[in-house]
């Protein structure tokens, strides 16, 4: 289940377990503030997990031509805004695994601009059939993923 290709190429690199996805903030993302409109970060977290994904082997995130179609969906997110982004600024998505258990992967992820913290946030995600069933976490990924893991002390 799922295609897991040695070497992928994403978007982005690792820095020992965290993933760091440089993006630029357009003028689309803002308000009419100027400012980046608070929902577009959780699509900037979403754009670093996936290529967490990526960068570590795992190029199809979801499994529709499955016996049982499943993909991953979220069950949890948490959010802290900090300080703004605004057009034209440079940003960088952390993305780091927190967790692994059976049928979860937990992030942690925090959004920064010229070294100065924007947003941060942790997320939990499952794998879900599209009729709603939880299922585990295939053992291949859990391959890669484990030895990404980085224990938190919170």
């Amino acid at each position: 289940m799922g295609a897991v290709q040695e070497g992928a190429s994403g978007f982005g690199r690792f820095e020992d377990r965290v993933h760091i996805l440089p993006l630029r903030i357009y003028y689309e993302d803002t308000d009419l503030s100027g400012v980046v409109y608070h929902a577009n970060y959780l699509r900037f977290m979403e754009r670093g997990r996936s290529e967490f994904f990526r960068c570590a082997g795992i190029l199809r995130l979801a499994m529709l031509e499955d016996a049982e179609p499943c993909a991953w969906t979220l069950r949890k997110i948490a959010l802290d805004y900090h300080r703004p982004a605004r057009v034209d600024d440079l940003i960088e998505v952390h993305t780091r695994c927190s967790g692994l258990s059976g049928a979860r992967m937990c992030a942690d992820q925090r959004i920064y601009a010229k070294d100065q913290l924007l947003v941060s946030g942790s997320v939990e995600a499952c794998i879900m059939t599209l009729t709603g069933k939880p299922r585990r976490i295939p053992q291949a990924w859990r391959e890669i993923l484990a030895p990404l893991v980085v224990e938190t002390n919170s």
